[in-house]
């Protein structure tokens, strides 16, 4: 029996899961809204919204200038990217969260991803969902996906 044993396994090892979710990350952040199994954004969502809380720990470091920093705040921020670069697969992407994602976050209570169910596969039936970032511009507009 799976008593007290959290998180799908999606048939995969541990490894392969880290990895599916890594990339996952690393491509929600780059597109802010990708289209996958209701069980896989689903879990994603708390992997996602873990690592975006990396950066906003941060705080007003975010949107001071990098001149303008102490030696422990600047070493707060590398030790931030880094932390975020465990789960996020490119260097352009980590600036993006830290640049882009986090300051357009900043002051929201968690809550920063969406799922929105979009129905059935036509090839196997499994249930499909829309993920994208609250920040997103265009969130409104989900005929287009």
């Amino acid at each position: 029996m799976r008593h007290q044993k959290s998180g799908r396994k999606f048939g995969r090892s541990s490894s392969h899961r880290k990895a599916m979710f890594r990339t996952m990350v690393t491509n929600l952040l780059e597109h802010e809204r990708i289209q996958t199994t209701e069980a896989k954004a689903k879990e994603l969502r708390g992997v996602v919204e873990r690592t975006i809380s990396i950066s906003l720990r941060l705080g007003d470091l975010l949107e001071k200038p990098k001149a303008d920093r102490s030696r422990e705040e600047h070493m707060r921020v590398v030790h931030a990217m880094r932390e975020a670069s465990k789960m996020i697969r490119t260097r352009e992407m980590v600036h993006k969260l830290f640049e882009e994602i986090a300051p357009a976050l900043k002051g929201r209570p968690g809550g920063y991803t969406r799922v929105i169910k979009l129905g059935q596969r036509e090839g196997d039936g499994a249930s499909m969902a829309l993920i994208e970032l609250v920040s997103r511009k265009d969130a409104a507009s989900v005929a287009e996906a």
